[in-house]
Formats: C-alpha cells, structure tokens, sequence
C-alpha cells in the first residue's frame, strides 16, 4: 500500500515537472524556407540551411572589400542593425549570417563544435565566392569563433575585431563551473532552457538602461524582445544552446587567440568595463595573447553594447578599418 502510494506521488511530481515543458514545446515548429525575411536566402551547406543576407553600400562609396559580421551565443543577426550604417557609409559591402541553431538557420541535431561554427563559415565563403580576405568582426561567442577561423584560415582574414569576446574565463567565472555543468546536464538543462531562456535573453535590455546611455540607434526594447521572439518559435534553438555548451569552450580560446597574435593579423578589441557575462579583466590575457591588438574600452558598458551602443562601435570599427588599409 505504502509503495503504491509512494509511486502515486512520483508520478504526480512528474507530471508536475513535464507539463510545463510539454505546453512550452508543443507549439514550437520547423523552419522552413517561407518563414526567411525577403532580403535573405538560405546557403545550402553540408550540415543544413544557413541563412545569410548582404548589404551593399552605394556605387559611388564602394571601396571593394568585404566586412563579415559573427553575432554571438544566444542573439542572431539583428544585433548588427545599429552597426551596418556605418559600415556601408564607409563603403564596405556587409555579409551577416546566422549561426546553425539560431535565427533563420536550420537547426540540425549535431554537435555544436568549434567545428561546426568554424566550416559553416568558411563554406559560406566559398559558397558567396567570396575569395579575398574578409574583415572578421565577432562578438561575444563570435569573437571566440571568428579567432578559431583566423587559427584555422588565416590568409582569408584581413583585419580581426572583437567585441566582447568569449574565450576568456576568469577565477571568479571558474568557481561558478560547478553550477553550470549541472545547469546543462542532459534533461535539466533542457526544462530549464525551455523554462526560462526567454526571460534570460531580455533580462539585460531594460527601457531604464537604454535612457541611460542614449544611443539613437541602440535596438529599443519592444523591438528586442519581438526578435528573440521570432527565433523561439521555431524547434532546436534550446537544444543548439545546450549543445554549444556541452561542445564548444567558450571560456578558453587562448590558443587561438595567441594564433592571431603570432600571424600580426590587425586587431581590434572593444570592451565595456561593466560586461558582467565576459569581464572586463579579460582585457589583461587578450592582449597578452594579441599583442598588436588596439582596446577601445567603453566605461560603464555593459555585454550587449553591440546593440546598446552602437553609435560607438560602429565607428571605432571603421577608424579601425581605415588605419589598417593606410600604407
């Protein structure tokens, strides 16, 4: 009697603990090619659809080089909007994409590796047939990514910038390891990126930090949240989160970066001083390991000002891209 009513009880639990994982997953659907933005397309790739979209500056300010643009973990391409202007005024034709898992990209159920990030680039390169080296700029998670494909290509990367990068991981982040690989172990990491990844990703744009720093061209909230919004309707986008943790080390990119050190590649840092997700100290071992690389540090920004504060980014980037083509 007492067992039977001990597995009741679990039961129950149970079905307490899956049913808001199942209502929160049941109307979730595949991807497909009517869903793309008209600009885009889908680069038919060997792990799957890859979305990417071009913009091209006027005729008469075209300067004939090619910027690429690496968004980061969680955010997809919009995060780049507030930067492209300037970007395309300074003449330079812009390639955005979207990683596999995110955004309009299929999300194909794979490792997601410093492998996958690193040759789903460089096929879409070869598939644009885009030949000579490109302007890599990363951010976040696409820092430490855009660092492996310079290790990996070097002679395609012509200048390297990096916001915010991933790939530096601090002793206070490293006493938080313990959390975070139960966090993603199989099943509790799947109902707690089910649960909460919506509240996660908008929880740093709030409208009193965006009237704080002022920024005309920084995304607004209602439009943010609209985004991620559209990328969490679709199957995959949780799981490539978690695979990307399981798979790909975002806190040590060391190596690489001490490639793009050793290659005297152009570098280009920018960092805020309050970036709680990837700190500030970071700047210590970065330029360590880059040591031609300029650091453009943004007081009192935080890890999104990418999108935040673009009207300083974007034209630090094209100073940046300048000064690299002077003789």
């Amino acid at each position: 009697m007492k067992l039977g009513l001990l597995i009741l009880v679990l039961a129950g639990l149970v079905g307490l603990i899956a049913l808001p994982y199942m209502m929160k997953t049941y109307d979730l659907k595949e991807i497909t090619a009517a869903d793309l933005p008209a600009e885009g397309a889908w680069a038919e790739l060997t792990q799957g659809n890859l979305y990417y979209r071009w913009y091209i500056p006027e005729p008469e300010s075209q300067n004939g080089e090619t910027v690429v643009l690496v968004h980061g973990f969680t955010t997809p391409h919009f995060v780049w909007d507030g930067v492209k202007p300037f970007l395309l005024d300074a003449g330079y034709q812009v390639l955005v994409y979207d990683h596999f898992g995110r955004g309009f990209s299929a999300r194909p159920t794979v490792n997601y590796d410093k492998t996958l990030y690193v040759e789903s680039l460089k096929e879409l390169l070869v598939h644009q047939q885009v030949s000579q080296p490109v302007h890599l700029v990363g951010y976040s998670m696409g820092g430490a990514v855009a660092g492996h494909f310079v290790q990996t290509y070097p002679r395609s990367t012509k200048t390297l910038t990096l916001i915010a990068p991933a790939g530096f991981m601090t002793a206070e982040q490293e006493q938080q390891q313990a959390f975070n690989r139960f966090a993603i172990m199989p099943l509790v990491g799947e109902w707690l990126g089910h649960m909460f990844v919506k509240k996660m990703l908008v929880s740093d744009v709030t409208e009193a930090k965006m009237a704080n720093l002022n920024d005309p061209l920084a995304i607004s909230k209602t439009d943010f949240v609209q985004q991620v919004g559209r990328q969490l309707a679709y199957k995959g986008y949780v799981e490539s989160l978690l695979s990307t943790l399981r798979h790909f080390n975002m806190f040590n990119a060391q190596e690489a970066f001490a490639a793009v050190g050793e290659r005297g590649i152009p570098t280009l840092a920018i960092w805020g001083t309050d970036d709680s997700t990837v700190l500030y100290q970071g700047t210590e071992q970065l330029l360590q390991a880059i040591p031609q690389a300029q650091l453009l540090t943004i007081n009192e920004g935080g890890h999104n000002i990418t999108y935040m504060q673009p009207s300083i980014v974007g034209p630090s980037i094209t100073d940046f891209l300048s000064q690299s083509a002077a003789p």
